[in-house]
């Protein structure tokens, strides 16, 4: 039986959150065992913020939830790919579809898209 290995890291694992139907890779975040847990239970995608020191549930403040359709993980149990249902137009806190919308292109990084909602007003200081 194969067991994640959440040591290597210091008790966190990546989290490669892919579009379930494209593939696009819509994120990356970190999970522990209690996240990767509640994602398993729950059938929505948990994470850890190291930032913020806490978890999180994702679109729990946005709405923009994501539904899991199939987990797996590589040949060293250290990572995992989670392919979801993306609920709401966007996964990144920019508003964007996807964290990876900055391309390096004649050497400077270049934003190409623009948001799909405003973040400001998603997010707004409580």
């Amino acid at each position: 039986m194969i067991k994640i290995d959440f040591e290597k890291m210091g008790g966190l694992i990546p989290a490669i959150i892919q579009d379930h139907e494209s593939g696009e890779v819509l994120m990356v975040a970190f999970m522990d065992e209690k996240t990767l847990n509640n994602t398993l239970r729950d059938g929505k995608t948990w994470f850890y913020s190291r930032t913020r020191q806490k978890y999180w549930m994702k679109g729990e403040e946005s709405g923009n939830t994501q539904d899991v359709v199939e987990i797996l993980t590589d040949c060293d149990a250290d990572t995992v790919v989670i392919k979801v249902k993306q609920n709401g137009p966007a996964a990144c806190h920019t508003g964007n579809r996807s964290c990876f919308y900055v391309r390096w292109e004649d050497d400077q990084w270049v934003e190409h898209s623009n948001p799909l909602f405003d973040p400001d007003e998603v997010y707004k200081k409580k």
